[in-house]
């Protein structure tokens, strides 16, 4: 299980396997409401994970993909591309540095 706190979160990656809109729209959305914080947000293939990624967003269908990859970032898992309760949560510990933990 890995964590990091959440002031010092400075890049997220949404990670997809097949490269659908759905997770560009998602980066894209992430991006404007975390921009306040100085957080980037980039997508990338759940196989090619940057290593300067802080925090890793993916479906929950690509998790243990994600992890075996990215070992040592935080994976969070999602269920829906819009809406998900995890987006709010991640934004929350950014804005108030709490913890995140996958």
């Amino acid at each position: 299980m890995s964590s990091i706190n959440g002031s010092d979160v400075k890049k997220v990656i949404v990670a997809c396997d097949a490269g659908m809109g759905s997770s560009v729209l998602l980066t894209s959305q992430l991006s404007k409401s975390l921009a306040p914080y100085s957080v980037k947000v980039a997508h990338a293939p759940v196989n090619r994970i940057p290593d300067d990624a802080d925090v890793v967003l993916c479906h929950t269908g690509l998790v243990d993909r994600a992890r075996a990859g990215a070992p040592d970032k935080v994976v969070i898992g999602f269920q829906m591309f819009l809406g998900d309760p995890a987006f709010a949560r991640l934004e929350q510990a950014i804005k108030a540095g709490e913890t995140i933990a996958d």
